[in-house]
């Protein structure tokens, strides 16, 4: 690890201020501390100033005029734990289960989470080229070991996978992530926050240079409280996506009046697949209109070499989500 200076505060305007005084890539934030250092150790990021804003007073839980709040700052395991977020935006809550172990949990933050970089083997490893990494070098992961790479979204200069789990529950709750900067505060919709990698994979997020991330919005939409979230994954703890799906929907009878999907391990960002919602909603949750969504979903999707099995996988994990969110409907009707 190179040597870097440190800064500690507790205003958010002073921390934005001194992240934006060095050039980009120069200084990054850190709070909970479980991401950036295990790069820094690896050599993958090397900024000369590291800001802690672990102690920013941005790490409040609530609900509040039909939308719920959660601090940059707050933990993972927080977040999770929490009872309106348990019964009314479960998805985010077992996203956040799902997600690393009990100890990284406890430490890990919101905005940290959100700001994961990839799991790429390649881009992980100085050694490799990686465009993410450096630009111009290549992607090794196209011509390499691909399995956990991505079958949407990819371009001929990157294909890795965006890792949050929260991100992907987010993304189908139409969250928005809210910032500030040197230019001021802003709200960026979560599902515009993660960029495509395109020509440029090294931009990774919609974040100006200095900005940070402050918290999250989630509108209480009728749809939120019957949501879920699926994690399919190599071994059962501590394990990053393979795919996951978060889906919340709300039904009449067996009529789908409203749905919203996103996806996780198959794109360099948290996929949410309208084509897939448009194939649900205003039909009945039936096996073929199900198929039907199935198809929409992966109708555009690029297989490599050792991932082409994503392609079914990701199908039957939203036939597996929606049979268990109409279960779980019929359960509690059935209790009342």
């Amino acid at each position: 690890m190179k040597p870097f200076d440190y800064a500690r505060t507790i205003r958010p305007s002073e921390a934005v201020g001194l992240v934006a005084s060095r050039s980009r890539d120069e200084a990054a934030f850190i709070a909970g501390g479980t991401e950036l250092t295990n790069l820094m150790k690896d050599g993958v990021l090397a900024p000369s100033l590291v800001v802690d804003v672990g102690e920013l007073p941005l790490s409040g839980i609530e609900l509040r005029d039909g939308r719920l709040r959660v601090g940059a700052t707050a933990r993972m395991r927080e977040v999770a734990d929490h009872p309106v977020v348990r019964e009314r935006f479960p998805a985010i809550s077992e996203a956040l289960l799902a997600s690393a172990s009990p100890q990284v949990r406890n430490r890990a933050t919101i905005g940290g989470n959100l700001m994961q970089r990839t799991r790429c083997g390649y881009y992980r490893d100085v050694g490799s080229p990686c465009n993410l990494r450096e630009p111009g070098s290549g992607c090794a992961a196209i011509g390499g070991q691909n399995r956990r790479h991505a079958i949407l979204g990819g371009s001929d200069h990157c294909i890795a996978v965006h890792p949050s789990d929260l991100a992907v529950a987010l993304s189908a709750l139409d969250a928005v992530v809210l910032t500030l900067g040197p230019d001021g505060r802003r709200s960026i919709a979560l599902k515009d926050f993660h960029l495509l990698p395109g020509a440029t994979p090294h931009r990774e997020t919609a974040l100006r240079h200095g900005e940070m991330i402050t918290g999250v919005e989630v509108p209480e939409s009728p749809v939120a409280p019957t949501s879920r979230y699926l994690k399919l994954r190599d071994r059962a703890s501590f394990e990053f996506a393979v795919v996951s799906v978060a889906a919340a929907l709300t039904l009449r009878g067996r009529m789908v009046t409203d749905i919203r999907l996103a996806f996780g391990g198959i794109a360099p960002r948290p996929w949410r697949s309208y084509a897939a919602e448009d194939a649900l909603r205003g039909r009945p949750l039936k096996d073929a209109t199900v198929a039907a969504a199935g198809r929409a979903l992966v109708r555009d999707a690029k297989p490599r070499e050792h991932n082409a099995f994503k392609v079914e996988l990701v199908q039957r994990a939203l036939a597996d989500i929606l049979n268990d969110l109409e279960g779980n409907r019929n359960n509690l009707e059935g209790n009342r």
